[in-house]
This record gives C-alpha cells, sequence and structure tokens, in this order.
C-alpha cells in the first residue's frame, strides 16, 4: 500500500517522500490506520521493517489534528527507548518527518550534560524521546512537567518492560496521565511481556505482521564451531579473507568489546568498540566512524547496540552468542534492513552449545554448522559456565550432555553422520573452504 492511502497529511506526505519512500511496509500499513484513531497498541514485527515509521507518521498526524495556533508548548508526546543511540535514532526520525509541521521535541538520554536538555525543555516542546534514567532525573528535578502527556510510546518494548527498566517505566506511568494513548512497538514479545503490558493498555489492538521471535527471511545465518581460544584468529581470517568492509560484531561482555577491537587493531584491522561504560561522546564517534567507513568493525554489546540503523550493513558477527535467545533476532536484525540481504555469523564454542540450543528452539529451526579446515574443534576441551554479561549471575552452558558428542539438540545436520568434537552434531553440517558460500537463510 501508498503512503498517500494511508490517511496521512500533505505535510507528512510530502516528508515522506523527501526521505524517498512511497511505499509502506507491512507494520506501517497495520499500525498506521490504528493509532489515527486513537486507540491502544501492542505492535510485533521484525527489527528493520520499519516500525520508528511505523508510530512517529501518525502521532505527528494526531498532534497536527489537534494543534491550536498560540498555545503554550507541553511535552503531549512521550517515547522512551532502552538506550540512548536508539532515543538519537527516533529522534532524528521525529525531525525528518516533522519538518514541515510546527512542533518542537527534544531528546533527552544520559552520558552528557543535563543543563542544556533543561535549557530546550524550559522554552517548550510537544514531544520528548527519553531513556527512563535521565528522564526521571529531570522530573526529580521539576525540569518538565508530563502531566498532560497524551500520547506514550515504547520503543524496543521488550527490553523496556524486562526487569532493568520495569521501576522506571511504573514510576514514569505515575506522573503521566491514566487517561492517554499508549503504543508498544518491538521486534520480539514474550508471553509474560504481553500480560504485563495489560496492566498499564486499555484494550490494546494487537498486529504481529511475522511470526514471533523470527529471523529476518533476508539474512543468512551460518555457526562456525571453534574453540573459545581461537575466535579472534578465526574472525580476523574471515575479514581479511574475504576482505570485508564493514562488519558490527558483538560480544557479551564491555570488556570483551575493548578486549576485542585491541586485538584486531593488532592484526590490522581498525576497529571501535561501543558499550555502555565509554561516554556518550565516544559512542558517537565510533559509530560515525563506522558509518564512514573509517573503521571496518564496530565491537558492540547487545544494550549498546540497540538502535544501531545503518543503511546496506552487509555483516554481523555473534563473536559470543547471547544469554537472551531473543537477543540474538535483534543482533541479526541489524542486517538485511529493508528488503535487502546480510549474512549473520556466530562462533560457537562448547560453552556456549547450550545457549545455540535455546536459539534454534526460539527461530523453530536450526542454523547450518561449517566446520573450517585448520579450525578443528578440540573434542577434550570441556564446557566451562558462562559468565552473564547483562547483569551477573552465571548462565550454566556446559549443562548436562553438552560435552557429549551427538548430545540432543546440540545442532545436528540433517543428515546422520558420526559425531562431531563437543557435541556440534552430525557431518552433514558440510565442512567447506573459506568462501562462505551458500549459507542457509533462516526459514
Amino acid at each position: 500500500m501508498l503512503f498517500k492511502d494511508l490517511g496521512l497529511s500533505a505535510e507528512l506526505l510530502r516528508a515522506v517522500e523527501k526521505q524517498g519512500y512511497a511505499e509502506a511496509t507491512p507494520i506501517q500499513e497495520q499500525a498506521i490506520p490504528i493509532v489515527l484513531e486513537g486507540k491502544d497498541l501492542l505492535a510485533g514485527a521484525q527489527t528493520g521493517t520499519g516500525k520508528t515509521a511505523g508510530f512517529t507518521l501518525p502521532v505527528l498526524q494526531r498532534l497536527q489534528q489537534a494543534h491550536q495556533e498560540g498555545q503554550k508548548r507541553h511535552p503531549r508526546v512521550l517515547v522512551l527507548t532502552p538506550t540512548r543511540e536508539l532515543a538519537a535514532q527516533v529522534h532524528e526520525s521525529v525531525r525528518d518527518y516533522g519538518q514541515y509541521l510546527p512542533f518542537r521535541s527534544a531528546v533527552i538520554f544520559g552520558g552528557v550534560s543535563i543543563n542544556p536538555q533543561k535549557q530546550k525543555l524550559i522554552k517548550g516542546v510537544d514531544i520528548v524521546v527519553a531513556t527512563p534514567g535521565r528522564l526521571l532525573d529531570h522530573v526529580q528535578q521539576r525540569s518538565i512537567d508530563l502531566s498532560r502527556v497524551e500520547i506514550l510510546v515504547l520503543d524496543e518494548a521488550d527490553r523496556m518492560l524486562d526487569m532493568g527498566f520495569i521501576r522506571d517505566i511504573r514510576k514514569i506511568l505515575n506522573v503521566i496521565p491514566a487517561q492517554r494513548q499508549t503504543l508498544l512497538f518491538s521486534a520480539t514479545f514474550s508471553r509474560e511481556i504481553k500480560a504485563l503490558s495489560s496492566e498499564f493498555m486499555n484494550q490494546p489492538s494487537q498486529i504481529q505482521v511475522t511470526p514471533e521471535n523470527t529471523a529476518v527471511d533476508l539474512v543468512s545465518q551460518v555457526v562456525y564451531p571453534v574453540d573459545k581460544h581461537r575466535k579472534r584468529e578465526l574472525l580476523s581470517q574471515k575479514i581479511g579473507e574475504e576482505q570485508w568492509q564493514q562488519v558490527l560484531v558483538f560480544t557479551r561482555t564491555k570488556h570483551g568489546a575493548n578486549k576485542l577491537a585491541e586485538q584486531l587493531g593488532k592484526d590490522g584491522i581498525t576497529a571501535s568498540a561501543i558499550h555502555g561504560n565509554k561516554s556518550q561522546g565516544a559512542r558517537t564517534k565510533a559509530l560515525a566512524d563506522f558509518k564512514a567507513g573509517a573503521v571496518r568493525v564496530l565491537v558492540a554489546t547487545d544494550i549498546a547496540a540497540r538502535g544501531i540503523d545503518i543503511d546496506k550493513l552487509p555483516h554481523v558477527v555473534n563473536f559470543e552468542l547471547p544469554n537472551i535467545p531473543e537477543d540474538y533476532v535483534h543482533r541479526i536484525g541489524r542486517t538485511a534492513r529493508a528488503g535487502r540481504e546480510g549474512s549473520a555469523m556466530s562462533l560457537v564454542c562448547v560453552d556456549e552449545l547450550k545457549l545455540l540450543r535455546d536459539i534454534e528452539k526460539l527461530l523453530g529451526s536450526q542454523i547450518e554448522k561449517v566446520y573450517l579446515p585448520g579450525f578443528d574443534v578440540d573434542p577434550t576441551i570441556k564446557a566451562e559456565p558462562i559468565v552473564n554479561g547483562r547483569g551477573g549471575g552465571r548462565n550454566n552452558a556446559g549443562g548436562r550432555g553438552n560435552n557429549r558428542g551427538g548430545a540432543r539438540g546440540n545442532g545436528r545436520g540433517a543428515g546422520s553422520g558420526g559425531a562431531k568434537p563437543g557435541g556440534f552434531g552430525g557431518r552433514s553440517d558440510r565442512a567447506r573452504a573459506h568462501s562462505g558460500g551458500g549459507n542457509r537463510r533462516a526459514s
């Protein structure tokens, strides 16, 4: 469906056309009419399918319809995001699509001085895009009045309602009007998240344009079994031999991100790290350098990578698998955006077999395993517990059966070949040269 058929105003259609778009994506086609009707909405779509425009455009139109010249500006729309990068991205969309409308917006997040944000709020804004922590700082310092918010949007709602954010969300809900429109947009939703969202939404319409928690169809996925201490060597070899120029690499911890970026630099591959301990200035520079091609590799943690939106990003690498299976979907969704193809490569050691099984269970299909010559898995290495990089504790990734060849669920291929070292499964997962071609797309 074309944007012009969705009932959007001339000003919004002009802005959409300027961004180079004419046809709405499925999530936009379904979400925009519901939001325009003023209904609450719980919307699920894969990363890269246009969720941001799916709420930005109709929200701007609702403001436009109720706008009165000369009225004092106060926050009427509040958009909450889990990370600074995502907040900045959403705010950029608000400015792009609202450029022909008379509204002011502000983006609020930590890691930078609070005073310039206060000055902007004092001048008056209509739309606020914020991370919860810094927003609560403003609430406590009485530099923002949320008592007249009409529309609340939670982007990346699975994380916004996760345990790390729920307390802040509840505090914010206590200071905004109960009578409002609430929109939750996310790539993934669990049954628990849906139940929790029902507490503060009013009979929401629900749309899921793709099956829940599925990987992007245009992403070719492959697993390379490899011993933990040889992961960096394999990664450097793939980047060098296949001449990858832009690669987003995920690690589980901040320390791991720093260490890998440093090691890649020693291998002659320009790399930067981005994570929560970096200053906002350092994070912004690292992302800008990566987008501009000044560095070939951006090494990121899951939370820092939320909101990273890079056109035509060809490669995503899981240097370490995430502890939460849904994060795998978010990670590989950084590539194959806007209908383009992309590749996702995972380097998996024996410690991570349970994590791999959990991911494949979520996807509903197994990921192809490729054994690279010269990187044979040492069958004598035993699995060790994984330190959880998302807030402490340990994940017993070396659980029962993870050390045994052919253990149930440990990535067996379709064939019946003999067990692979370390419990990675059957030999039908073909060994091949370093071409990287022929990777199977997620079903």
